[in-house]
């Protein structure tokens, strides 16, 4: 065979091959990054940046690590549906996915509120701990599963405050017929020392509180309460939000939807999650200590929570978890696995963290810092 005739036709083998690999390559890459198009109702306005931001987060990152096949649209509340049927637009696949707490759903059944935040739980660093490395993901999906949904922290706003009280609360005979904008678990915790807990929308608490229909409101903390400007009308700022220790906020996917993606996609959903669930968090840390330093400088008025209104409130919640635990199978294994871990979450934290952190303050008070 002619030398220069066999490497022609080698060539032309050889482009044809290439050629071949490349349209079996395609499809091959394109299947496994497929086209994905999801809507997620979110439960918050996008006027509270940073806990509406989560949802943002999550999706630029599914998108960026894509190539934008894997598209998520956010819609604030109202948009599609009312923020407080998040949850429920997703179970029934009105939405692929939603970014909300898992605490506004607990008049349907309290174990809700343990995926979230309840009275005298976890601090942030601990819900998180138990969430990733607890069982507490995979706990709280064994229950979100009986509503068609599957969840991954999506957020946290670390510890928030007590809220804005008109007058100042010294004593627990002080909380006595108190009409307070306080909802869900820790609403029926303070029922029982004479509050008269009221469910009203954020946009109105502000007139409530001037005209005197309520007496008190909690919201988040201060990076968000300053938006509302609470300390016109109720200058009293107290602290801690002890029923929000550490809030958990939830990016829940309908079940169905959820199976449906690849194991790649699955991998980038929890990466994605995670990211947001940190960023929030750091966010919230970052942009607060301003904004309590804003909120003095115009009038509100710091003030702790006394030791004996704090020892009067765990004592009431204790009350109603043994209830809970009585007539909630699914509620007592949850409560019963945070509770294990509070105990020893709270034995570490006093040994090196608290100490340090004490001692940093005491410079901070002293001017050395």
């Amino acid at each position: 065979m002619d030398r220069r005739s066999f490497i022609r036709k080698a060539g032309a083998t050889g482009v044809g091959a290439a050629a071949a690999t490349a349209a079996l390559a395609a499809p091959a890459i394109a299947q496994s990054n497929p086209k994905v198009t999801w809507r997620l109702a979110s439960s918050f306005p996008k006027s509270l940046d940073t806990i509406y931001g989560g949802a943002e987060v999550f999706s630029k990152m599914l998108a960026e690590a894509t190539d934008g096949n894997f598209q998520v649209q956010v819609f604030a509340a109202g948009e599609l549906v009312p923020g407080l049927q998040a949850a429920d637009a997703t179970t029934a696949g009105t939405v692929e996915a939603c970014h909300t707490v898992a605490y506004y759903y607990w008049g349907k059944d309290p174990t809700w509120a343990l995926g979230a935040a309840v009275p005298f739980s976890l601090n942030a660093r601990g819900i998180n701990a138990w969430h990733y490395h607890g069982g507490g993901i995979d706990l709280f999906n064994e229950f979100l599963a009986t509503q068609g949904l599957f969840g991954l922290p999506g957020g946290n706003t670390g510890v928030q405050m007590g809220g804005w009280f008109r007058k100042e609360i010294n004593t627990v005979a002080d909380l006595s017929g108190l009409k307070m904008r306080i909802g869900g678990f820790a609403g029926k915790v303070v029922e029982r020392l004479g509050v008269v807990p009221q469910q009203i929308a954020g946009g109105d608490i502000y007139p409530a509180l001037e005209k005197g229909t309520i007496d008190a409101a909690e919201w988040v903390g201060p990076y968000d309460d300053e938006k509302l400007g609470f300390y016109k009308v109720a200058p009293n700022y107290y602290y801690p939000g002890w029923w929000e220790g550490g809030p958990t906020v939830h990016l829940m996917f309908n079940k169905a939807k959820y199976e449906e993606l690849s194991p790649a996609y699955k991998a980038l959903v929890h990466t994605a999650a995670q990211a947001a669930d940190a960023n929030m968090l750091q966010k919230y840390d970052f942009l607060n200590p301003a904004a309590v330093r804003r909120l003095v400088s115009g009038g509100a008025k710091l003030r702790p929570f006394s030791p004996e209104i704090l020892a009067a409130c765990f004592e009431k919640a204790n009350e109603v978890y043994a209830e809970m635990e009585a007539s909630n199978a699914p509620f007592k294994k949850i409560w019963d696995s945070i509770k294990a871990f509070r105990k020893e979450h709270y034995l570490w934290a006093q040994v090196a963290e608290y100490n340090y952190d004490t001692f940093m303050m005491v410079q901070q008070r002293t001017g050395k810092l």
